[in-house]
């Protein structure tokens, strides 16, 4: 098992810039112009992609955005993720005790990481987690809508769905805890043909059918135990925004599919808005 106390941030500079002065006024344009398809309740859960800003940071900051009414009240946020550099079977906590980005160190839910290691699914092991990108990038977006908050970041490989919805399930707690899933939608495809693909994909998301794979959505895996566990708890599922790398810094012959979609509370049908 690697250990180091501090897990360095390992890609700024290339998916979100460096510098602190720049990416703070970078995510304030990118929260100050998002526009999501409909204004929600304050959500429990969210999935947002995880490619460089300039191609997904518009469509996660549909979903960031959304949070800043809990900006005091979320103390904790469980993020699961998809491997990309490294194979694992069931999930990897990471060794270190903080994640660190141009904005600060994050600490971990110390608690929370304790107690998901009873699991004999799981192994902690900072190698997986090292040059990952797909949890880091998060990091500063939550870093400037919440106030301070502890992390516990999971890697997921090879799970079934029912093991990542008990995962998510030990972890829920109250409304303390923000889960977050990081997924892309399809890879590769021409424009018009990723644009049905991933709609197919939202529409199966918006309807909490689980069963994705990984041509559908990278992060299917925890996309799925979130659709099962999401379910439990009667939590709706609502779209913010949905795009593809062509729609905002790529070329339109193979793009990346991103949705941000948040998992709110029923809202009362007295309390709704006319």
């Amino acid at each position: 098992m690697a250990i180091a106390s501090i897990r360095p941030a390992a890609v700024a500079g290339q998916f979100y810039p460096a510098d602190e002065r720049v990416l703070r006024m970078q995510l304030s344009e990118l929260l100050a112009s998002a526009v999501p398809l409909e204004q929600v309740a304050p959500p429990k859960a969210i999935i947002v992609p995880h490619a460089g800003y300039v191609y997904s940071g518009p469509v996660a900051a549909a979903a960031y955005g959304a949070l800043l009414p809990l900006r005091s009240q979320i103390r904790r946020v469980v993020m699961l993720g998809p491997t990309h550099r490294m194979a694992v079977n069931g999930f990897a906590l990471p060794a270190a005790q903080a994640f660190e980005t141009p904005l600060g160190r994050v600490a971990i839910d110390r608690e929370g990481w304790t107690a998901l290691q009873q699991r004999p699914d799981l192994i902690v092991d900072d190698r997986p987690h090292a040059y990952e990108h797909c949890l880091e990038v998060q990091l500063p977006f939550l870093q400037t809508v919440l106030e301070r908050f502890t992390l516990l970041p999971v890697l997921v490989g090879d799970a079934s769905t029912d093991a990542v919805a008990a995962l998510i399930e030990s972890v829920w707690g109250g409304p303390e805890t923000l889960i977050v899933i990081s997924s892309d939608l399809s890879h590769f495809h021409p424009y018009q043909q990723a644009q049905c693909q991933d709609r197919e994909t939202v529409d199966r998301i918006l309807a909490m059918r689980s069963g994705l794979g990984h041509e559908q959505a990278c992060g299917a895996t925890p996309v799925n135990g979130l659709l099962r566990t999401a379910a439990r708890h009667g939590l709706v599922p609502h779209l913010l925004d949905i795009r593809n790398s062509g729609d905002t810094a790529g070329d339109r012959n193979r793009v990346v599919g991103y949705a941000s979609i948040a998992f709110c509370d029923p809202v009362p049908h007295a309390s709704k808005q006319h």
